[in-house]
Formats: structure tokens, C-alpha cells, sequence
């Protein structure tokens, strides 16, 4: 089996209550594949870095089996750049900077064992591109999955709802389902927006768990796992997917039951990525780690009647 993940790898800078980095490593497609990389060992990686990317990250990116014959390094170039400040509830930001750089003329090529993935994960990309990579399939994977965001909605949304009919599954958060549906219930937004195309809709809820809904009318909540130690949720969402997709490659079943494990371990691994800045707790996680977390969410629901 094999994962495709396309989107960002870049720098960031953050600044929350519990502390500030200078530059460090992020993007979307750098926690995607990290958080797939603990369950599946087959990860394509498309993006597009400047030569000022350390060359050590690329090394760790190769020890844990993530291809990069699809990434491109733009020699003088320099890679995208986001700024941020975090709140004290961690759930609203501010934006300080953003730098597109090498980003702004981004246009993926996929080398050719990338053209037939299992999986497909398109980050948080303009339609356009994440367009781009579908058309470059030469078969149809299991699973085409997308992130966006509100700022796609509000100005390439023509071009956003093509996409979303040539996906199964949208992975967005809960501000983002309302406004692409127009419903405040989370219930009757999935439906709305499942009428447009996808089988399947994850909505994310940060620290409330995330929602899984088919075709079909099944629903499914995950909880979020509560942690002591919050510090920087910049990549919890795209170490959601990752997890998420890792999974389903790994375990290569699209079934709305096999679904619900997945967004378990996609829980698992952002609830991992939340505890220090950047990719830094998921650069130290080992495999039986990630395994024993995923086993403490079924001791989150479960009870008796008497």
C-alpha cells in the first residue's frame, strides 16, 4: 500500500502563552507524513522547499521512510514561511507573517510511483493545485482526502466545490463545516455538504474530539484525549489527517468501521503533536508509545448501566 500526501513543508514561527520559538520546521505536509509514519512505511511526500531547508530535517524525513523523490528544492530559493500568536484557549490566532516564497509558484509534479497511491492526503493547498494532483492520477486511489480552509471558501470557492466532488472524504474543522454549509448543526452541515460530493466528513473540534459522517446517515464522535501539558497546536489538525490516513494504508479498509479506528489514531497522534512547539514531540514519539495511547480512548466512554 502507499500514502500520497501533498502540501506544505516550511518554517514557522509561533508564539503562545506557554512560550515562542524562533524558525523552526512545519507545514502541512511535514506532520501529515510524520503522523502517518507511524503506521504505514510507504509515504510519497510532493511540495516544494528553498536550499535554506536544513538538510538534516530531509535526512529524519528518509529514516522514517517518507519518499522525497517528489519534493523540489529551488536552488536561491526560500522556503514558505508563517508566523503566528496563539491566545490563551489556544483555539484563535493571529497571523504575524506570511511569506510565500518558493510556494507561490508551487506546481506539484508527481514522480511516477506517486501517480498510483493507495491513499491520497491533499493539505491545505489552493483548489487549484490539489486539482492538479488529481488529474496527475493514472488510477483511482481507495481514499482521495482533502483539508481546506474558510479563506478558500470565501475567494475560490467555484473552484473549491470541483474539488470536493472528485474527493471521498473532507477533513475540516467545525467553524469551517458551518460556513460551507450554511447550517450551525454540525449534523445538518455534514449532510449539506456530503450532497456535495465526498463519502465521508471528519469535523474537527480541537480540544471537543472530532465527528465522522457518511452517505448513509451513520455518525461517529471521537473524544479528545485530555492532556496536562498544551504548548502549540499549530499542526494538531494536520497530525490528525496523517494519523488518520497512516492507518487506513496500513490497514487498507474503507469501511465506516475501519473509519472510526482511524480517526482514533488520528486523535492519538495530534494529541501527541499538541505537547510541545513544532514537530518536536512527534520527532521523539517511538511506535509503542503511539500504540498505548490509542488504547487509553476506548477508557474515555466506556461504562455500564446498572
Amino acid at each position: 500500500m502507499s500514502l500520497l500526501v501533498v502540501g506544505t513543508v516550511a518554517f514557522d514561527a509561533i508564539e503562545t502563552p506557554f512560550g515562542k520559538t524562533d524558525k523552526i520546521v512545519g507545514g502541512a505536509a511535514t506532520y501529515i507524513s510524520l503522523a502517518a509514519s507511524f503506521f504505514t512505511k510507504h509515504i510519497f511526500l510532493v511540495s516544494v522547499i528553498g536550499d535554506d531547508f536544513p538538510q538534516e530535517t530531509l535526512e529524519f524525513f528518509r529514516k522514517k521512510n517518507i519518499n522525497l523523490d517528489g519534493l523540489e528544492i529551488v536552488k536561491g530559493g526560500k522556503s514558505f514561511f508563517w508566523a503566528g500568536r496563539y491566545r490563551y484557549d489556544l483555539n484563535s490566532r493571529e497571523t504575524l507573517a506570511t511569506e510565500l516564497n518558493v510556494l507561490a509558484d508551487f506546481v506539484p509534479r508527481l514522480p511516477s510511483p506517486a501517480r498510483a497511491p493507495d491513499f491520497v492526503m491533499l493539505g491545505n493547498l489552493t483548489p487549484a493545485v490539489q486539482m492538479e494532483v488529481i488529474r496527475q492520477l493514472i488510477r483511482r486511489p481507495r481514499i482521495i482526502a482533502i483539508d481546506t480552509m474558510n479563506y478558500w471558501m470565501n475567494n475560490a470557492l467555484e473552484e473549491l466545490l470541483i474539488v470536493i466532488r472528485s474527493v471521498d472524504l473532507l477533513i475540516i474543522n467545525d467553524e469551517e463545516a458551518r460556513q460551507l454549509s450554511g447550517e450551525n448543526s454540525l449534523r445538518k452541515g455534514a449532510r449539506k455538504i456530503l450532497a456535495m460530493g465526498p463519502q465521508y466528513i471528519v469535523i474537527k473540534k480541537g480540544e471537543h474530539g472530532a465527528l465522522l459522517f457518511n452517505k448513509r446517515g451513520e455518525v461517529f464522535f471521537a473524544p479528545a484525549l485530555p492532556l496536562e501539558d498544551v504548548v502549540d497546536p499549530t499542526g494538531a489538525g494536520d497530525s490528525f489527517a496523517g494519523g488518520m490516513m497512516g492507518y487506513l494504508d496500513k490497514t487498507r479498509s474503507v469501511n465506516f468501521e475501519n473509519l472510526k479506528r482511524a480517526v482514533i489514531c488520528g486523535s492519538a497522534t495530534a494529541s501527541f503533536c499538541v505537547e510541545k512547539f513544532g514537530t518536536q514531540r512527534l520527532e521523539e514519539v517511538k511506535n509503542f508509545e503511539a500504540k498505548e495511547r490509542i488504547q487509553n480512548f476506548p477508557k474515555l466512554t466506556r461504562y455500564t448501566m446498572s
